[in-house]
């Protein structure tokens, strides 16, 4: 299946601190690619994959489900980490519930998390028969592109696969149980108008993780894909700080 144009992973080995970049439910590669070029200047070995069923078309992430999507960000976990003395994990939105999971699988390869409106519920009252609506209808309408900025557009599928948003929602289900494993130093962004996400699912995490070194900063200038709205430098610049902070003893000067 052909990749979207602008819809490539993209790998960078850098310095010894790096950073894994998890992207959203039909997104892909693009809606964090200048969060990747912002961590490559700042000297950081950078992996953002490309999910599988992703920028390809909704009829193919129709196929996939969430143990693939996990695979393929673990596999980019076991490649930072054999090259890199530290990796920080970020995701956005369903990118933001992977990086959770790998937390909680992977303690001691993920030394913090970095999440911007992460998604671990929704409130949709669809989703109440969507155990039975995924097997009537293929697909709802897309999700996308959440955007205040003026002519910032996400590449998203503009059809929501609804095979795969139930496997999602699986994902998720899972990863709230295990929350409490969670122990890394967080960082979290979240947009107080998100179209997408409610407020009560980065609530939900940030009561549950175990974790004691805790920043939450509000996006107030965009909706949900914030790393592509006006505040992404502000998410670029303190991310940047938050992974130096985190790895300084691995890039301190003897």
């Amino acid at each position: 299946m052909a990749v979207l144009p602008g819809a490539e992973a993209f790998h960078h080995d850098g310095g010894p601190v790096g950073v894994l970049l998890c992207h959203g439910f039909t997104g892909c590669p693009q809606s964090l690619r200048p969060w990747a070029d912002h961590l490559v200047e700042a000297d950081f070995s950078v992996s953002l994959p490309l999910l599988p069923g992703h920028g390809t078309t909704w009829q193919d992430m129709n196929r996939s489900r969430w143990p693939e999507w996990y695979a393929a960000v673990d596999v980019a976990l076991t490649r930072l980490r054999s090259r890199c003395d530290t990796v920080v994990v970020a995701g956005l939105s369903m990118g933001g519930a992977l990086a959770l999971r790998l937390a909680e699988e992977r303690a001691d390869d993920v030394a913090g998390l970095v999440l911007v409106n992460p998604a671990v519920r929704i409130e949709d009252p669809r989703l109440r028969v969507l155990q039975v609506l995924r097997f009537l209808l293929p697909s709802l309408p897309g999700i996308g592109s959440d955007i205040k900025k003026p002519g910032a557009v996400e590449l998203a599928y503009e059809r929501t696969p609804l095979q795969a948003l139930h496997s999602m929602v699986q994902m998720y289900a899972t990863v709230v149980a295990d929350l409490s494993r969670v122990r890394q130093p967080l960082l979290v962004f979240r947009s107080p108008e998100d179209h997408v996400v409610p407020a009560s699912s980065t609530e939900l995490i940030l009561r549950s993780v175990a974790s004691t070194d805790v920043t939450e900063v509000l996006c107030q200038d965009s909706y949900h894909v914030a790393t592509l709205d006006h505040d992404a430098p502000m998410i670029f610049r303190e991310s940047i700080a938050f992974v130096r902070r985190l790895s300084a003893p691995a890039t301190s000067s003897p």
